[in-house]
């Protein structure tokens, strides 16, 4: 197939790029980085990048929590603008496969068990609770401790700041789209994403960049919450197969179908500063107590859907991706 992959410079685009050529395929690259013209929201460049393109492999946007509401604007523009554009230039241009990048940031919490009420959903968590450093969700009928699982596609969405909104505003547009056009649309909701070529300390990169980038310069890794914090880190090489197996199946025409892709092993956030500071051989990480708003306490994905359908399945352990990534260098963003 020739892909076109928007963000095909960035962090995840550039490994899904390298994917597809290993496998065959001819990526084009469609990114601001490498290309000042090509931005998603400008239909003209859009549709001449979509001439003889058989797939399109959407990975660009804007990412990072957002700072409250002062850049919603931005993030719309960027995300789901952007979106909706690309969408409409493939539909005149009759391209029909998508593969988008998703985020398990739509779910909000994840899924939770009262011993009492059993699956239970609390909402956000109350300021003053997290003032204390009582940072655990409580059961919204009984107070009761709850224990995190695994959250699987099903769940309710409930995003809960203004990036997670654009990402599940983002699938909206892509369903409509498939329903309309008759295309096939595929959602992978990544979890934390790790390894090379991750950007290094930006507003808009995930923990393990900052645990990385602090390292460099020696510093100790700074641990918000009490480092209890529940994730799944997944290695960007098995998120851009993901893509791949994505792009290759014979997906359901005029609908969109999500996927959590997640290493389906938990990792708490201070375990990933322990290994990570371990691997660097750096000092040891400080847990200092602080909290943003908009953070989820647990949220650990359930992939067997993805594994079942698309027989796909990763292949960078934990402990190999840290010592991997330990090594590697951060781009400049």
């Amino acid at each position: 197939m020739r892909v076109l992959v928007t963000g095909g410079a960035g962090f995840i685009g550039s490994h899904v790029v390298e994917a597809l050529r290993a496998r065959g395929h001819e990526p084009l690259v469609y990114d601001v980085r490498t290309e000042p013209g090509a931005d998603v929201r400008d239909a003209a460049a859009v549709t001449r990048a979509l001439a003889g393109v058989d797939a399109v492999c959407h990975q660009a946007a804007r990412v990072g929590l957002g700072d409250g509401v002062a850049d919603a604007a931005e993030y719309v523009s960027r995300n789901d603008l952007g979106t909706a554009v690309l969408l409409a230039a493939m539909a005149e241009a009759g391209v029909g496969r998508l593969v988008v990048a998703g985020s398990m940031v739509v779910y909000g919490e994840g899924r939770y068990t009262c011993p009492r009420h059993g699956v239970v959903r609390p909402g956000p968590r109350a300021v003053a609770d997290l003032d204390a450093g009582r940072f655990e969700p409580r059961c919204p009928a009984c107070g009761a401790e709850l224990s995190p699982g695994l959250v699987g596609e099903d769940s309710p969405a409930d995003p809960r700041n203004v990036y997670a909104a654009t990402k599940l505003a983002q699938e909206h547009l892509a369903a409509a789209w498939a329903r309309a056009a008759g295309g096939t649309a595929v959602s992978l909701r990544y979890h934390n994403v790790y390894g090379p070529r991750m950007p290094r300390d930006t507003p808009y990169a995930g923990v393990a960049s900052f645990f990385r980038s602090a390292l460099a310069r020696g510093q100790a890794p700074r641990v918000f919450e009490d480092g209890g914090q529940r994730r799944d880190f997944v290695h960007v090489r098995d998120v851009a197969a993901a893509n791949v197996a994505a792009l290759e199946a014979e997906s359901a025409p005029g609908a969109l179908t999500a996927y959590n892709t997640g290493s389906g092993e938990p990792r708490t956030v201070g375990e990933l500063a322990r290994a990570l500071a371990e691997a660097c051989g750096g000092p040891e990480p400080v847990v200092t107590g602080e909290y943003r708003l908009g953070d989820v306490r647990h949220i650990t994905a359930d992939s067997a859907r993805l594994r079942a359908a698309l027989g796909w399945k990763p292949q960078v352990d934990f402990a190999d991706g840290m010592r991997e990534f330990a090594r590697a260098g951060l781009s400049a963003g």
